[in-house]
């Protein structure tokens, strides 16, 4: 009878024990959530022109949602904002923040942004800027709505995320890109890509399977290991499918991330509009 009640015991033990041991794997697998808006609440843009501030406007104010406040900060930034460049005194790119309807169909605020064209390298990101942290891993998810009109001729282009290291305006360093190109025949399809310059790509990956949905919300993701080793990786999906993950490298001359631009409006597919909403920023996938 004391022997059966020992194994018994003995069993109990070995769940509690197996149970504890469980927890602890998702433990460490759970992702820390590092920011989170849908630009609800008091979130505004700055339209304020600070001096030597090279056009840069602040997305400023609390997300009472989500607990989360403007400009992002993650990875010890600061001073993120949108960023005006070659924008024809805000004629040839503009951005606001709008009530539309949202990729639920409720009502939500988004950031809206529209090139109208382009008169070099006209273009309005919303950049991470001075990162402290440059060989993090990092998640980034949120849904984006674009215009259906300008993907629609041949060889048009448009980027909308990116990373730089360090020295890569000096040949240096290394991006990590998201493109949409058109084909000859001005079907669009998805392009990933690292390089060391925009002519020399490192990698690439073009996706012709998965169909670019065009004046409708989708959802991106996007999810790297810095590495300049082949543990390396740089993952890109859209609405849960896999557009590249490529293995390998994802810097170079072990250069950390510069800067990180979140969202983009910019290429030779103009007039071009877009909006964004409820960005995820995680210290890994989650869960």
């Amino acid at each position: 009878m004391k022997k059966q009640i020992s194994i018994a015991i003995l069993g109990i033990l070995i769940i509690v024990i197996s149970c504890q041991k469980r927890e602890e794997v998702i433990a460490s697998n759970t992702s820390k959530l590092l920011f989170k808006s849908g630009f609800e609440s008091d979130v505004y843009i700055d339209n304020h022109v600070y001096e030597n501030s090279e056009d840069y406007r602040f997305i400023k104010g609390k997300d009472n949602e989500t607990g989360f406040s403007w400009p992002i900060d993650i990875l010890g930034a600061s001073e993120s904002a949108l960023h005006y460049i070659d924008d024809d005194n805000h004629q040839a790119v503009y951005s606001e923040i709008q009530t539309v309807t949202g990729h639920n169909g409720n009502l939500t605020k988004a950031l809206y942004s529209i090139e109208n064209y382009n008169t070099g390298v006209t273009q309005c990101p919303y950049e991470i800027l001075n990162i402290q942290e440059g060989t993090r891993d990092l998640y980034i998810k949120y849904w984006i709505k674009m215009d259906s009109a300008s993907l629609v001729q041949p060889d048009m282009w448009r980027a909308i995320f990116e990373y730089k290291t360090e020295g890569y305006a000096d040949n240096d360093g290394f991006r990590l890109i998201a493109f949409i190109y058109t084909d000859n025949d001005g079907i669009p399809y998805w392009h990933w890509q690292g390089d060391e310059n925009p002519s020399t790509p490192i990698w690439e990956i073009d996706n012709k399977k998965l169909a670019v949905p065009l004046n409708k919300w989708f959802l991106t993701e996007f999810y790297w290991h810095w590495s300049e080793g082949n543990d390396g990786r740089a993952l890109w999906k859209v609405n849960g499918q896999v557009i590249g993950d490529h293995h390998g490298p994802t810097t170079r001359n072990s250069k950390p991330i510069d800067f990180i631009i979140l969202t983009q409006i910019y290429g030779n597919a103009n007039p071009k509009y877009q909006w964004i909403d409820d960005i995820e920023i995680w210290e890994n996938i989650p869960e």
